[in-house]
């Protein structure tokens, strides 16, 4: 179990009632949101330098680090009353650190989305070649091509394993 989870797990056991509690939790999130935030910053590079087989290995940790992150902000909002008014300095700079979190997310998840988008277009790319290729070379009473057949075009398969 990691360091992060260990906190995680004696936070979530007791009620958040002290101003030492308070600072731990709140301490903990901000320690989750770096780690969180250099793994992301790690996964945006590599899929802007295409070496998605490297994205892949870092997803187990992103997995932990991400539920970690949503049991921490589980906790501070559960106890955000009481936090604001024994802690309010770290509330604040929980929350300056959460908003340039947000805005780094959002640059990885247009990055992942660009991704996603053009490997879309190259595979709807090339089953239209498969499908082009295909087809048959007649000639209806119109005088244009026959298209396939829905039957007849045959569905493209991607293997992640290689």
């Amino acid at each position: 179990m990691s360091s992060h989870a260990t906190v995680a797990k004696a936070l979530s056991s007791r009620p958040i009632d002290s101003v030492s509690a308070g600072e731990q939790l709140i301490t903990h999130m901000g320690d989750v949101m770096e780690t969180l935030l250099v793994l992301i910053e790690q996964e945006t590079e590599l899929v802007r330098a295409g070496r998605l087989s490297d994205v892949a290995r870092l997803e187990p940790s992103k997995a932990e680090l991400a539920r970690l992150y949503m049991a921490d902000c589980a906790l501070v909002k559960a106890h955000s009353a009481f936090l604001a008014l024994k802690l309010p300095a770290m509330v604040d700079t929980l929350r300056r650190r959460h908003d340039t979190f947000q805005a780094l997310l959002q640059i990885n998840l247009t990055v992942l989305a660009t991704a996603h988008a053009v490997s879309e277009g190259i595979i709807r790319g090339v089953a239209g070649e498969l499908a082009r290729s295909t087809a048959p070379k007649t000639y209806g009473m119109s005088g244009r091509t026959n298209a396939p057949r829905v039957g007849q075009v045959q569905p493209v398969a991607l293997s992640r394993t290689s």
